[in-house]
């Protein structure tokens, strides 16, 4: 694409508008939005890859259209493919490129070779023409695209493509070569969790080389309509401060609501999102409360600081421990902790299914999230963190998860971590019970420990203040069979150590301990394993942070 695509479009590309009127293409706000995140990397001689996540009607396809039209018809060999969902979005993308040669002015208009239903050549006549072409095509066909080089390709809500999307992708992909003038579209309206969920969700988390952009129903200023003086609800008073809508721009989402969705306000957060979340509602029946968590994670804060516990561990004992923040760490605090308040932590150790050590720190006087771990494999790096996270936090009340591995809870207890979680573990021999540190998750300790979980979502959602647990609950679903799972192809590490911690609480204290003998044991073992390190954070953050 060269600099001035955005002139070419604008003078000599005509389509068709909502009122079924010829008019020239004038980018919208959105549309500039997208048309500058391809310049910049067109500029930066960059591949461009990028995954759209959109409201409907913004006009990306219309716009991502005219750019490969511009390029075909002005580039020697530039062969584009366009996939559609189905068979009359193919035509209707296809008579949208048909429609801009047409009205393309004469002079600049290039020789046709041929045209037949879904494909437009321009010519090569003796060597001098373009030899540059459109084709499109759609999804569900047995192998689209798979004897083709592509210099560009625009795949269209490829969240409603029929048949498996991911070997048709796999095709697709490899047909692009992986240079500084290709490009590679990705355009779609969300339809719940499946595969183009999986790849916005690794754009976003910069794990692959697409660049995720979201553009919201408010960042189009033609969703606006005269405001009528209705007294706002508590939900659009919280949208109107969150995103600084106008009372124009809700009074067209309340007849958006009612005329294009038939009243389903879900309907209208999945088609019209104003945030990532609400576009991608949970195809299953959600476990939790999803409006509460949507709403919160527009509010949701982000960590007061992100990184890891290092320290020295000769197998016997831990000892110099210092928080070192890092911008990718495996610990995120939200809220330092507090003289003599007490805490808990509970954690889910990676097992069966499941790829993620994690953790979470309460304020077991609030009982708000103050503290996140999540990390991949390595149980010895874990039972570190957690010992240290754990006495950080005034020698917290320690829980972590069984059920696969016992480990973390035996070393923690080699270690001579003093406050752990006991359970009661009935002694088969003689009918008494044994104390046994760790949680076990069982078919009755499961409903309830969720159970206790749905509650907080339901009745005190604000209590939860990492965002990654948050979207984990969205997928946490009631299943066919009516069991409370992570939706096929997603975790649930966080949502079970919540749950966990939120269970073993009642074995710590609820109020600030005073300076008593239980006070001056819990400061005399964090003095005789840290001495002065646990006092001090590196990093500038004014005084030093202490446990107490």
């Amino acid at each position: 694409m060269s600099i001035n695509t955005k002139a070419y479009i604008e003078n000599y590309i005509k389509i068709r508008n909502k009122k079924n009127n010829i008019v020239p293409l004038v980018l919208n706000e959105p549309q500039l939005k997208y048309y500058n995140v391809i310049k910049e990397m067109y500029q930066q001689r960059k591949p461009i890859r990028i995954i759209i996540l959109k409201a409907r009607q913004m006009g990306f396809s219309t716009e991502t259209e005219a750019i490969i039209f511009k390029n075909v018809v002005t580039h020697h060999n530039y062969n584009a493919g366009i996939v559609a969902h189905k068979e009359d979005s193919t035509t209707n993308l296809f008579n949208m490129s048909k429609r801009m040669l047409e009205y393309l002015p004469e002079d600049i208009k290039p020789e046709q070779k041929k045209s037949n239903a879904k494909e437009l050549v321009f010519n090569n006549d003796q060597g001098t023409g373009l030899d540059s072409r459109i084709k499109c095509m759609t999804a569900g066909g047995k192998g689209i695209g798979r004897s083709d080089t592509f210099t560009a390709l625009h795949l269209s809500e490829l969240a409603f493509w029929e048949g498996d999307k991911k070997a048709t992708m796999t095709g697709l992909l490899q047909a692009v070569p992986n240079t500084p003038d290709s490009m590679i579209i990705i355009e779609s309206t969300a339809n719940g969790y499946e595969y183009f969920k999986e790849m916005w969700d690794r754009a976003v988390a910069g794990e692959s080389d697409f660049y995720p952009l979201f553009i919201g129903w408010n960042e189009l200023q033609e969703y606006s309509m005269p405001y009528t003086g209705f007294d706002l609800t508590q939900e659009e008073r919280e949208l109107k401060e969150k995103y600084n809508l106008t009372l124009d721009q809700l009074t067209w989402r309340r007849w958006c609501i009612q005329n294009n969705c038939s009243g389903d306000i879900n309907q209208f957060k999945q088609e019209y999102p104003i945030c990532p979340e609400e576009a991608f509602l949970s195809t299953g029946n959600c476990y939790f409360n999803k409006e509460n968590i949507i709403n919160r994670i527009n509010t949701a804060p982000e960590p007061t600081v992100r990184g890891k516990f290092t320290c020295y561990y000769d197998g016997i004992r831990i000892r110099n421990q210092k928080f070192l923040e890092q911008e990718e760490g495996n610990i995120k605090i939200y809220e330092y902790p507090e003289k003599r308040v007490p805490y808990v932590l509970g954690g889910d150790t990676a097992g069966e299914g499941s790829d993620y050590f994690t953790a979470h720190v309460i304020n077991n006087i609030t009982g708000k999230q103050v503290a996140v771990l999540k990390q991949q494999y390595n149980e010895i790096e874990y039972v570190k963190q957690v010992y240290c996270l754990g006495m950080f936090y005034n020698c917290a009340l320690v829980g972590l998860e069984n059920n696969f591995s016992t480990y973390p809870t035996q070393k923690l207890a080699e270690l001579n971590y003093p406050n752990q979680f006991v359970r009661k573990k009935e002694d088969q021999y003689n009918n008494k019970y044994e104390k046994s540190y760790g949680f076990k998750t069982t078919s009755i300790t499961r409903p309830y420990i969720l159970g206790l979980l749905q509650e907080i979502v339901h009745d005190n959602i604000d209590a939860i203040q990492d965002k990654d647990t948050l979207r984990e609950m969205l997928t946490f679903i009631v299943n066919d069979k009516g069991r409370a799972e992570a939706e096929e192809g997603y975790h649930d590490d966080l949502v079970m150590a919540l749950a966990i911690s939120y269970y073993i609480r009642g074995q710590q204290d609820y109020k600030k301990s005073e300076r008593d003998k239980k006070y001056r044991d819990i400061q005399e073992q964090i003095d005789k394993v840290f001495g002065e390190d646990i006092n001090k954070i590196e990093g500038d953050y004014g005084d030093d942070i202490v446990p107490f």
